[in-house]
């Protein structure tokens, strides 16, 4: 498997080394030098591990790390130039996965990446891929070609409840009671709302959708197949 990881870190010639060394052993491997473009890059793409750099220009990697964990749950391998026994601890408090003290020998960093990556092989099931479609259920995030899909917490979790259920129909009833919301009234159209909303995130074209189906009269079912790639599959 071609594992994405991504390295911040702003020592530019460190990066080349790592991405090439990394790249050799089968990752792809991307590389932000600063905290700002480094979250930015977690939000809008979907990678498998994160290298970050403790001392940062534009921050500390112990606050980068707190703000992570508000979004993702990637796993981490802090670097430092520091190795004192209290930054380990706080690295690893603020939600650090491992840690490595510079210098190190890539291949050191290389076994530490894959012990994080096999340690969070459980949590790689929290995402659900559908084609294009990926649905973070760790960070409650979706995602359409790498790139967000906008959508309240409410239609995440109905889009969860129909993407754990693919192929299956699903009637309004059945899915209010799998996101345990309000009973439904006659005539009540809320679901058709939200869905209407979570096909205009995720959808190509909503007016024909292939990703969240109608069923006239039944409900909606989640298409086990949706891009062309895999329909010719």
């Amino acid at each position: 498997m071609n594992h994405r990881i991504l390295i911040i870190d702003d020592d530019e010639r460190l990066c080349a080394m790592l991405q090439q060394y990394l790249g050799n052993a089968g990752y792809s491997v991307a590389a932000r030098h600063a905290i700002a473009p480094g979250l930015l890059a977690l939000k809008q793409a979907s990678f498998d591990a994160l290298v970050l750099d403790l001392m940062l220009p534009d921050g500390d990697g112990l606050d980068a790390c707190r703000q992570l964990r508000v979004f993702s749950s990637i796993p981490v391998l802090m670097l430092t130039a520091r190795g004192e026994a209290m930054d380990r601890i706080l690295g690893l408090e603020m939600g650090a996965d491992d840690y490595l003290p510079k210098p190190f020998e890539p291949r050191e960093l290389l076994a530490r990446l894959k012990a994080i990556l096999r340690r969070g092989t459980p949590s790689n099931s929290d995402v659900l891929r559908f084609g294009r479609l990926e649905i973070d259920r760790g960070a409650r995030l979706v995602r359409v070609d790498g790139k967000p899909c906008e959508m309240t917490s409410y239609q995440f979790d109905l889009l969860l409840a129909l993407a754990e259920r693919p192929g299956r129909v699903m009637s309004r009833e059945q899915l209010l009671d799998a996101v345990k919301g309000e009973p439904l009234e006659a005539f009540d159209r809320t679901i058709d709302v939200h869905i209407s909303r979570i096909r205009a995130a995720v959808e190509d074209d909503p007016k024909h959708p292939r990703r969240i189906l109608t069923l006239r009269g039944a409900g909606y079912v989640f298409a086990r197949s949706q891009d062309e790639q895999e329909r010719g599959a």
